[in-house]
């Protein structure tokens, strides 16, 4: 990875790969969250895994998550809220909390991509390759997924990294992004990222 001369989008970073993140800071207070919880937790710990792989390369990580309609929060009060005691997605926040060199958008709907400034900074960085994870698979990933494609970007959707509140609707929507995308859904630890990296190079 280079560094970007240009900062007038504030993204330091030059990349043609970007990991993506989507609505992995959740409070999972709704129906079916507690279903989910469970699946979330063992994808908390792919994404985690893969998280430290990608970064360590020089791969930008991008948390788009929803507002929860929490119009007057920005993302830090949304991930402290996530963190509280009492709140159900807490062990999910802890476990992918985002650090300080990470990037985020905060989205109104379902795809990262309506209504947001997501499609401006992969531009600034120059992201061409996305790596989209995160909750839930049959919902918010796909629709950034056919976004995405729209868009020409290639995609790569690990099946170990995305879940939904019923496995085979995941299961559905990962063949679906397969089939009609042309996303990899390879799993995780396949994912070969130095070579990838490499290539768009």
């Amino acid at each position: 990875m280079t560094r970007n001369s240009d900062l007038h989008g504030n993204a330091p970073d030059k990349s043609e790969v970007a990991l993506v993140l989507i609505d992995v800071i959740n409070d999972l207070e709704f129906e079916g969250g507690e279903q989910l919880l469970d699946q979330a937790l063992l994808a908390a710990d792919n994404i985690a895994r893969l998280k430290q792989r990608a970064k360590s390369l020089g791969v930008p990580v991008i948390y788009v998550n929803d507002n929860f309609g929490r119009w007057r929060s920005d993302f830090k009060k949304i991930v402290e809220h996530c963190l509280e005691g009492n709140i159900r997605g807490r062990p999910l926040a802890e476990k992918l909390s985002p650090d300080e060199d990470d990037y985020f958008v905060l989205k109104p709907k379902h795809s990262g991509f309506f209504s947001t400034t997501l499609d401006l900074l992969l531009k600034y960085l120059g992201a061409r390759t996305l790596i989209l994870a995160g909750i839930a698979g049959n919902n918010c990933v796909l629709f950034t997924a056919n976004d995405a494609y729209m868009r020409d970007y290639k995609l790569y959707i690990p099946s170990d990294c995305s879940v939904s509140i019923e496995p085979p609707e995941n299961e559905n929507a990962l063949n679906q992004m397969r089939e009609v995308l042309k996303a990899d859904i390879r799993v995780s630890n396949e994912l070969d990222l130095a070579r990838m990296t490499r290539a768009e190079r």
